[in-house]
């Protein structure tokens, strides 16, 4: 897991993640990306970090979640903001994650050596409608896969395209991929992703590992 904030402005945003075992021993994953910086934003964080957590652990779906999300951002203090998100429920018993998003960029897949993006189901931003559609897809891991959620801080570059973005990032998972997974792991991706660039943005990155089979 890894956060950084960004290097210019104010340096508190909305960029957020959760690891947390549940009740039974399922896994919730999200990764979350408030819009703007500042006091508000980060206030938002919270209220979405926080409620997301207690929903799904008191029995919620992703796209249940994901809908009362939507409707708690759109009577927030900020009326007008938005946030995007990708909710994942694990289950190490059939390594199934079940996983819905609500205008977030699509997980990374390392498997083999070879990186691909998961197909995302339909989602809108949390608050940019009253009646959004949030839609599941399932996806059961192998022993080895590696898996990325992340915000868009570290695909984005004011000068290319958000696909491009996505390209350098599967490029560089697939490069970098080997050294290790303890605390550091991240640090040559991160580096190979933000060189010579100021961030503009928060990066947040949450490295989901599953483990070989012995």
């Amino acid at each position: 897991m890894a956060y950084l904030p960004a290097q210019s402005g104010v340096h508190v945003g909305g960029d957020w993640f959760s690891a947390v075992e549940m009740p039974g021993g399922d896994a919730l994953l999200v990764v979350g990306d408030v819009a703007g910086h500042g006091v508000d934003a980060v206030a938002t964080m919270a209220q979405l970090r926080f409620t997301a957590k207690g929903m799904v652990t008191t029995g919620s779906s992703p796209t249940g979640a994901l809908t009362r999300l939507n409707t708690l951002l759109l009577h927030s203090r900020d009326a007008h903001g938005t946030a995007s998100m990708i909710l994942g429920r694990y289950r190490p018993d059939g390594r199934r994650l079940v996983w819905a998003q609500a205008g977030h960029p699509p997980p990374l897949l390392l498997r083999a050596g070879a990186a691909r993006y998961l197909d995302r189901p339909r989602g809108m931003l949390l608050g940019a409608t009253g009646d959004p559609v949030y839609e599941e897809a399932e996806c059961v891991l192998e022993p080895g896969d590696r898996l990325l959620f992340y915000t868009d801080g570290l695909v984005e570059r004011p000068e290319e395209s958000i696909d491009r973005g996505l390209e350098r990032l599967a490029e560089a998972v697939t490069a970098t991929e080997g050294h290790g997974t303890g605390p550091g792991a991240l640090e040559p991706l991160l580096t190979t992703m933000l060189a010579g660039q100021e961030r503009r943005d928060d990066v947040c990155v949450l490295d989901i590992r599953v483990p070989r089979e012995e």
